[in-house]
């Protein structure tokens, strides 16, 4: 099946209100340009800081990058004068650094908090009370180059669906309810991969981040 295919098969099951970002991270450009002149695509997602620079200088300039791995603070500068939005912000040390990096340049970078749904010790993410403590103590208010506009979770990796749906379900109630409470300006929630993403958008999610069911295997160099 073509790569067109797959990105419109993937959008046939997405429910209005959900985008599809097309996880790229080591495919090689040749597959992110046919998304791009075939589908239409331009929301991709890389987790590497080194790969997405590289792609960035070589593909169309309208693509939007977003940053969905764990990002290292010494990485941070590489990508933040054109990345679009980092799913991935794990802990208020990162965020300063996001912060700091984004001013430089005369950005203000939009963010997501990761939040630790899994029941996976090698899992990032902040819990549910550490997100509400940052809004409670009125922390991001000092960092004026960051503007965080949702929440990320990723799912435990298990054939369980009832285990992914619950934890798709306590993080789409707190991001409602964060909506309601302390946080009115979150407009995106990210969750959902190749495995789980037509549970994630039947629960929510804004954005599914899919990479293997649109291009295949990854080619580890």
């Amino acid at each position: 099946m073509a790569i067109k295919d797959r990105i419109d098969e993937v959008k046939s099951k997405l429910k209005p209100g959900t985008q599809l970002l097309a996880v790229s991270k080591y495919h090689p450009k040749e597959a992110i340009q046919e998304a791009y002149d075939t589908a239409g695509q331009r929301l991709f997602a890389e987790s590497h800081a080194q790969e997405l620079v590289g792609k960035y200088e070589a593909l169309p300039k309208d693509i939007k990058w977003h940053f969905i791995g764990h990002l290292q603070t010494n990485k941070v500068k590489y990508i933040v004068p054109f990345v679009e939005l980092i799913h991935s912000v794990d802990s208020e040390h990162l965020l300063a650094e996001i912060d700091k990096q984004a001013k430089k340049v005369g950005r203000v970078v939009k963010c997501l908090l990761e939040v630790h749904i899994a029941e996976e010790e090698t899992k990032y993410g902040f819990s549910f009370d550490e997100v509400k403590a940052l809004y409670d103590s009125n922390a991001l208010a000092k960092y004026e180059n960051v503007e965080v506009v949702g929440l990320m979770g990723m799912a435990t990796a298990t054939d369980d669906k009832e285990q992914i749906k619950h934890e798709f379900e306590q993080l789409s109630s707190f991001y409602h309810s964060a909506q309601l409470t302390f946080a009115p300006k979150f407009t995106e929630l990210s969750m959902g991969m190749s495995g789980d993403y037509e549970i994630a958008t039947l629960l929510g999610s804004t954005l599914v981040r899919v990479g293997s069911f649109i291009f295949g295997n990854r080619v580890y160099n």
